[in-house]
């Protein structure tokens, strides 16, 4: 492991962050597993690619606990806005990429993946990038085509155009994945009965 790398994330505490995540072990998906295990593929994306930014780095393990778990014990603004000097930044920046309850109305799809890609800070949408490459790296196991379609178009049309500013790396993986599913959903048409 590269020496700066190693001593960058020496400093980084962790768990107390996984054990928030961890009210997400109950909280299926339809490829299967369980949300924890995405916050934490999510974790291992980024530092994949090298980035270790502790704030985006802890963000990265409670993405989604506010919109797949609000009601669970500890999942609050003052619980995580507490667990360390990092909490206010990282609450912040798990909120800029939850999707938004207004008046009981949830933004559109289109428009939260937009507000992101458009108007997010730069470790939003590369949070975002990094949530991406996970799902649809998870998309090859849900049965779902027409989730599988919907999804892939998204990516496409309100991820992908901004993708490349953001992180060119992983632009191109995203790339690839989308376009390795599409030809895996072609192969799947091709070959049911008409």
């Amino acid at each position: 492991m590269d020496d700066n790398l190693e001593r960058s994330l020496a400093n980084i505490t962790l768990a107390p962050y996984i054990v928030k995540t961890m009210a997400l072990i109950g909280v299926r998906r339809r490829a299967g597993s369980n949300m924890f295990r995405h916050q934490i593929d999510t974790l291992g994306i980024l530092l994949d690619y090298k980035i270790v930014d502790p704030v985006l780095l802890k963000a990265s393990v409670i993405h989604d606990l506010f919109e797949d778990a609000p009601n669970m014990p500890g999942v609050t603004r003052a619980e995580i806005t507490g667990i360390d000097a990092d909490g206010p930044k990282v609450f912040e920046l798990v909120m800029e990429v939850t999707i938004q309850v207004v008046e009981g109305v949830r933004e559109q799809k289109s428009d939260y993946l937009l507000r992101v890609m458009q108007r997010g800070s730069h470790l939003a949408r590369v949070l975002k990038l990094a949530d991406r490459i996970s799902n649809i790296t998870s998309l090859g196991f849900v049965h779902d085509l027409t989730f599988v379609r919907r999804y892939l178009r998204e990516t496409r049309d309100f991820v992908l155009p901004y993708a490349e500013q953001v992180d060119a790396d992983m632009f191109r993986e995203l790339s690839h994945l989308v376009e390795n599913r599409e030809q895996m959903l072609e192969a799947l048409s091709a070959r049911a009965p008409a």
